[in-house]
């Protein structure tokens, strides 16, 4: 059920590739407001157009959703791939490239590490403990502002979404986390993430410079719910392969 969903909520990685998502209510991926702050934050991009969005978690390494690295189940060369950084307009930042050969596969969540040339950015602190039932965590990213064909609306500048966690039993969930799963999802409190945000950053909220990256979004219905892969299950794999 929840591969079912992950296609059915398609990205724009799968619009770029020809594939229309079918539109959704009008308020499905409005709202939000545009961010202040999120040094973090990258935009990758694909020849040269807007995919999905990423985290810096080091000086040379980004994470993001591994969903938005195939184009029709097959892999996009690093050669087509690069990173905006260093600004909240994503038309003013740093190009930055993937380093050859260095992508790395979560094979339990919708993960991809990869490395770069080096960025002057400051990175993401990882959280160390699972998101919590009733807690406010705040998504960010430079997706789609419309609803219908997601990749005529992507927005140049970075937005967020603020949102709270359910339970991962609660039926809304069904699609987005299970059980003793590594995911974890969340109810609209004000805005929803969308196609282009996939593989942003989920923070924890706090005092600049106090957040921590919480969560990787991974998918939406583009009204209510979003589901996100929890980064403190999968700090082994993420310590074993991005070195500082």
């Amino acid at each position: 059920m929840l591969h079912r969903v992950r296609f059915l909520l398609l990205t724009v990685s799968l619009l770029l590739a020809g594939v229309l998502m079918p539109a959704g209510p009008a308020s499905a991926v409005i709202g939000g407001s545009v961010s202040t702050y999120g040094p973090w934050a990258v935009r990758m991009v694909i020849d040269g157009k807007p995919e999905c969005t990423g985290t810096a978690i080091t000086s040379q390494w980004i994470i993001t959703a591994s969903h938005c690295f195939f184009e029709q189940a097959q892999p996009v060369a690093d050669s087509r791939i690069s990173f905006r950084v260093g600004s909240l307009d994503e038309r003013k930042g740093t190009t930055v490239r993937p380093v050859r050969g260095s992508r790395v596969g979560n094979p339990k969540a919708d993960m991809m590490l990869i490395k770069v040339s080096p960025m002057k950015i400051r990175v993401a602190r990882l959280a160390t403990a699972g998101a919590r039932p009733g807690q406010l965590v705040r998504q960010y990213g430079w997706g789609a502002t419309c609803s219908g064909d997601e990749n005529t609306c992507q927005s140049p500048v970075l937005k967020q979404s603020e949102l709270r966690v359910l339970r991962s039993d609660d039926p809304r969930c069904d699609g987005y986390a299970v059980p003793g799963g590594t995911d974890f999802c969340a109810e609209k409190v004000s805005g929803i993430p969308a196609g282009g945000d996939s593989g942003g950053p989920v923070m924890t909220t706090g005092p600049r410079g106090t957040e921590t990256l919480i969560g990787v979004f991974f998918g939406s219905d583009r009204e209510s719910f979003a589901g996100a892969g929890e980064i403190s299950q999968q700090l082994k794999w993420i310590h074993l392969h991005a070195k500082p």
